[in-house]
């Protein structure tokens, strides 16, 4: 069954703050095999003008991910989560997120097309501080195979 076009556009509530912790950091780094120094010293980050340690870049999918989860579970929306492959993803950071940071998540359905039986969602994650400063927006393509009948949407 296709997914519901009238949610292009639609905007989700902020998810609950997400406090950036030293060793969540550290532990990021090391799943990824990053070895920089900005991720574990706090030394070395302010050295390099930051107020403390930073996290890599690709650490904000943490945070977008989990607010996709007001989407994928949103019953009207009628997507089967057990269909769905992750297509791509994109971050524009407006500055690191560091330790420290309090940030909240608000997401965003940019698009759904259909192509070649599937249904393409395009979400948008603005991730910003409790105070409003703007962090990083990321971009992902989710892809539910199977949902739309051959040609349609093409």
């Amino acid at each position: 069954m296709p997914l519901d076009q009238s949610f292009i556009g639609r905007e989700y509530p902020p998810t609950a703050p997400y406090e950036v912790g030293r060793e969540k950091i550290r532990e990021f780094a090391a799943a990824i095999k990053d070895d920089s120094p900005l991720y574990r010293d706090a030394d070395a980050a302010k050295a390099a003008g930051y107020p403390d340690v930073i996290a890599p870049p690709t650490f904000a999918v943490i945070l977008s991910m989990a607010a996709h989860d007001a989407i994928v579970e949103d019953p009207q929306l009628g997507l089967d989560y057990s269909r769905v492959v992750h297509g791509q993803q994109d971050f524009t950071h407006h500055r690191p997120i560091r330790a420290g940071d309090r940030l909240v998540t608000v997401v965003h359905v940019d698009g759904i097309n259909a192509r070649a039986g599937n249904d393409f969602l395009t979400v948008r994650a603005e991730i910003g501080t409790v105070d409003g400063e703007p962090v990083c927006t990321a971009k992902s393509t989710l892809v539910a195979r199977g949902t739309t009948e051959e040609g349609e949407g093409a």
